[in-house]
């Protein structure tokens, strides 16, 4: 278990550095997601209450979309030299290479998220009365059930040609459950304050599909990296 961690960490640091040196998938989806937040706030009425329900939505848009465009990459760029075969052959635990690239997605996606949930707030002129703590944690089972999965099924696509457009279509539908359990979770916390009793409702979902679906992929990893 600990060379498993040491290797898997060792993944994370090499992709995490790859990324501050080039800032290519950092910049694009900070980019998308700035095009976003921008366009629906001129499209809407910040000082209209009605608009504000569209945050929640807004929020799981914004890191689906942009945590599409890191996952996409996370796979292909090894490809380039042939750095995807030279992992497999290497002696490391293959759940390792899952683990490495599950975490280093997951702290690109944390870091879009700190620099845009508070951009998408002051643009819409929104001010934050619900419990911040449980607006973390629902931000945190929403985007590591994403991630644990995005990252699965990206080593699955990447070896075929069309993997940019394939990965959209066999991510959306595995990831329905955790999407619409993590919006309905923001809504409560944002805008629905008063149904705050089937909030836990919701976090217990989220975090049941988190550890089904991370055991699923962390044990079927080594699996899908032979195919």
């Amino acid at each position: 278990m600990r060379d498993l961690i040491i290797s898997a960490l060792a993944i994370t640091w090499k992709d995490l550095y790859a990324e501050w040196r080039t800032k290519q998938v950092l910049s694009t989806m900070l980019i998308f997601s700035g095009l976003v937040i921008v366009t629906f706030s001129f499209a809407f009425d910040p000082t209209n209450n009605t608009v504000r329900a569209v945050i929640p939505g807004m929020i799981w848009v914004i890191t689906i979309f942009a945590g599409i465009l890191g996952l996409n990459r996370s796979f292909i760029s090894e490809q380039y030299n042939d750095s995807l075969h030279g992992l497999i052959v290497s002696p490391i635990d293959p759940s390792s290479i899952y683990l490495g690239k599950f975490l280093s997605n997951f702290i690109i996606v944390l870091f879009v998220q700190i620099i845009t949930i508070p951009l998408l707030f002051i643009l819409f002129e929104y001010k934050m009365n619900g419990n911040i703590l449980l607006f973390v944690l629902v931000l945190f089972l929403g985007s590591v059930g994403f991630i644990c999965v995005g990252t699965f099924l990206a080593a699955l696509s990447a070896n075929s040609r069309s993997s940019e457009m394939l990965l959209p279509i066999i991510l959306f539908p595995v990831i329905s459950p955790i999407v619409i359990a993590a919006v309905q979770s923001t809504r409560i916390l944002l805008i629905d304050v008063e149904e705050i009793e089937s909030l836990f409702s919701w976090i217990s979902l989220m975090a049941g599909y988190d550890l089904l679906f991370f055991v699923f992929c962390f044990f079927l990893f080594e699996f899908i990296m032979e195919v």
